[in-house]
């Protein structure tokens, strides 16, 4: 008997020849496969784009021309880039089979080398949450593991930082990371390997639209991520409008998610709530969303975000005075927040903004 047939994001990636992405593989897989040097070194030149030259690594010829027989070197291209007037760019990268994915590079604005990336995990997005243009697009398909990381070392090795420590990533570009968890945290292990990047859990956080199967996976996963939770609604109804997730997890579900997450020490909630002019913005929503909140209202983190506007939804940004008075009441109910204020907006870069068409077949 036959399963059901496989849904577009169930597809992989067309590897090279079928082989596996060099940039997915850990040292002890280098070695498992035969590596003629030292796994760690071959690694270490992989994953470090501050000793590579010409915007790729530097391998000896016996060391390359055995990973381009066992593995797939491709990296994505960067297809556009589109600097933006606060200091950020956006860029587009195509892919091996040419689908266009976008990151965000965010350096800071005081005076220190660290850079935000903006990252994504897939092509597209099933989630539909109807102010989101990536939404729009639907799902395409996931990408694999050595996509996900590649895009980082690309942006590292066109724009900087130099090395992993200066670097922070949020996944908040297209796709529902936790719906494509496992090369999602494969990803973050090649991240955080000392050979590599050596990037440190707390430099990463994972944004969820509140995928209650996902996070209570992730909740389990070493090394875990920061998680940030996309809320933007305080009842079910308006929610499940606004985010069809919400009509398979509701606001009860989520709530109790986290609850089974447990915080460690140093680790902190990161909620997000974009603000859409007339649906979500009322006293009455403020005071809902506190409640919700209960004791993680204090020492997490509520990021307050104007609706940052695109052709692809009928959704408006409150006014400025509107945002200070909805902050203000979650002040007063004892609510840790910050309004924050999305670069790369003028380029179409902002949260909610990413979005590639759909390829003609």
């Amino acid at each position: 008997m036959t399963g059901p047939a496989p849904t577009p994001w169930d597809h992989p990636a067309p590897e090279r020849a079928g082989l596996p992405s060099a940039w997915s593989l850990f040292p002890e897989d280098l070695e498992a496969m035969g590596c003629p040097g030292s796994a760690a070194e071959t690694f270490r030149r992989l994953h470090r784009p501050w000793t590579w030259q010409e915007g790729a690594p530097v391998l000896g010829s016996a060391i390359r021309a055995w990973l381009e027989g066992v593995a797939d070197l491709h990296l994505p291209g960067i297809a556009e880039r589109q600097p933006s007037g606060d200091g950020s760019t956006k860029l587009a990268l195509e892919l091996e089979d040419g689908k266009r994915i976008e990151a965000v590079h965010m350096p800071r604005r005081v005076r220190n080398p660290r850079v935000t990336y903006c990252i994504s995990s897939q092509v597209g997005c099933a989630m539909g949450c109807t102010f989101c243009a990536t939404g729009g697009m639907g799902i395409v398909r996931n990408l694999q593991s050595g996509e996900i990381l590649s895009q980082v070392l690309v942006l590292m090795a066109a724009l900087g930082p130099q090395r992993g420590h200066e670097l922070t990533l949020v996944f908040m570009g297209m796709g529902e990371p936790l719906h494509n968890l496992d090369n999602l945290h494969r990803a973050i292990r090649l991240l955080c390997h000392p050979l590599g990047l050596g990037m440190g859990r707390g430099r990463i956080t994972v944004s969820t639209s509140g995928l209650v199967s996902g996070i209570e996976k992730l909740a389990m996963m070493v090394p875990r991520p920061n998680l940030a939770l996309s809320l933007n609604a305080t009842t079910d109804e308006a929610r499940s409008r606004t985010m069809p997730v919400n009509r398979v997890w509701n606001l009860a579900r989520l709530r109790q998610a986290l609850d089974n997450w447990g915080p460690r020490h140093g680790e902190r909630f990161c909620f997000e709530y974009v603000l859409l002019a007339g649906e979500n913005d009322t006293e009455a929503d403020a005071e809902r969303l506190a409640q919700w909140l209960g004791e993680l209202r204090r020492g997490h983190n509520l990021n307050l975000i104007p609706m940052n506007e695109h052709a692809g939804s009928t959704f408006r940004e409150p006014g400025d005075d509107r945002v200070q008075q909805f902050s203000d009441w979650l002040k007063a109910r004892g609510c840790f927040v910050t309004v924050r204020r999305s670069r790369g907006r003028d380029v179409q870069g902002a949260c909610g903004q990413l979005v590639k068409e759909r390829p003609a077949p």
